[in-house]
């Protein structure tokens, strides 16, 4: 895609000066000549807009200015505003560079001619897909206003659901790198000290003295290797938790390991429910809100069972009993699907049970950090005390020998 500025005429001679995105100059002419407008000349604006490096999709729109763009142009569109005015004035707003920038292409297709949902796919790898699917539901049913304010009101508490998390987990995390840097400048600084100055006194090591030497000798003499190693395998970790093996591995890993499986359970339940509330809400019917709701769930092997799962569904099967038998979801929300199916009413029940999910995650994550505290601290002084009795047992022993 190319952004042009352009120089066209209506019928009534009049000169109209403007910015359009489009593939090329024939599509350029096409689309103006929609709004009644003649090209006469034009220039490939290369000083603006995103290149198309990141316009393919390599950028991301922040969580934070996508809540707020949604919560904007849904009291807009409620105050009477045209979706056009509406990128209009939004674009305007300080969110960041490279966001205005793809509000300008999205304003220049929408001006052409093009639905808002037609203008964000373009954009595919940039807005999230759960987002432009339910734009495209809002347009299709004419519930827009409602659809942004549903999802300014989703993405802000999935921020706050994340803010939570990285919040409990920050001082276990502390806990932890504490007890690595303890570790690193004992056996690097305070070890080679106390040796060298017993080693005057000609003590006697004993074998957790010796051995926390040894160790120490080690670190000293191959600090560089380690260093290599472990930057060399955070390296290999990345690339690998990008690669689509390495993501399902890493998704069985966390519903494997007893503490992380809570905490992604209990997200994954949370962001199940608030979001496929949100699409039946909207208009959306059950398959259709099953195929979109899949890129909310965040994690490959909750996500192959899920795909079973609405087959079964499209084969005519009951949600609770289709979950069920998948093991996908807690019993307390099959459950409240069960209810939502008998009631004809799934959509009320899910939206006014996600707030209950949402409290669920965090009474989780308070509850697993409560478990993790004492047993990262036991193991803290469990590394601490075993190197003070290595170091100051010979001391002891010296002054036991001289009393």
């Amino acid at each position: 895609m190319r952004k042009y500025k352009y120089v066209a005429v209506n019928l009534y001679k009049e000169k109209f000066h403007g910015t359009f995105v489009a593939e090329n100059e024939k599509e350029l002419a096409t689309e103006l000549a929609k709004q009644n407008l003649f090209l006469i000349s034009y220039t490939v604006d290369h000083g603006k807009g995103p290149s198309s490096f990141f316009t393919l999709g390599s950028g991301k729109v922040k969580l934070g200015d996508l809540t707020a763009f949604c919560r904007q142009f849904a009291i807009m569109i409620n105050s009477g505003t045209s979706i056009l005015e509406c990128l209009s004035n939004l674009r305007a707003q300080s969110y960041d560079k490279f966001f205005r920038d793809i509000l300008d292409q999205v304003y220049e297709d929408v001006k052409g001619g093009k639905m808002l949902s037609e203008a964000l796919d373009k954009h595919n790898k940039v807005f999230p897909a759960f987002f432009r699917n339910m734009i495209y539901v809002g347009e299709a049913s004419g519930k827009l206003e409602m659809v942004f304010n549903n999802l300014a009101d989703y993405y802000e508490n999935d921020a706050s659901m994340r803010k939570k998390a990285r919040s409990a987990m920050a001082y276990p995390i502390m806990l932890l790198l504490m007890t690595i840097a303890i570790t690193v400048v004992m056996m690097l600084f305070v070890v080679p000290t106390f040796r060298d100055s017993l080693s005057s006194l000609e003590v006697q090591p004993n074998a957790l003295t010796k051995a926390v030497w040894d160790l120490s000798d080690f670190f000293l003499a191959y600090w560089k290797v380690i260093l290599v190693v472990l930057i060399a395998l955070v390296a290999l970790f990345l690339v690998f938790r990008k690669t689509k093996s390495g993501r399902l591995t890493l998704d069985r890993f966390k519903l494997q390991f007893p503490f992380v499986r809570k905490i992604v359970m209990a997200q994954i339940t949370a962001r199940f429910a608030r979001g496929f509330g949100l699409l039946l809400s909207s208009g959306m019917d059950v398959i259709d809100a099953l195929d979109t709701i899949k890129v909310v769930l965040g994690n490959q092997e909750e996500l192959q069972r899920f795909n079973k799962a609405v087959e079964d569904v499209r084969q005519g099967a009951q949600l609770a009993a289709t979950f069920s038998k998948y093991k996908l979801f807690p019993d307390l929300l099959i459950q409240m699907i069960a209810v939502g199916e008998r009631s004809n009413a799934l959509d009320e029940v899910l939206t006014r049970s996600c707030g209950f999910f949402d409290e669920q995650v965090n009474t989780t994550i308070q509850s697993i950090i409560g478990k993790l505290q004492p047993i990262l601290l036991a193991i803290m002084g469990g590394v601490v005390g075993t190197l003070f009795v290595a170091m100051y047992s010979p001391m002891i022993s010296i002054m036991t020998t001289l009393v």
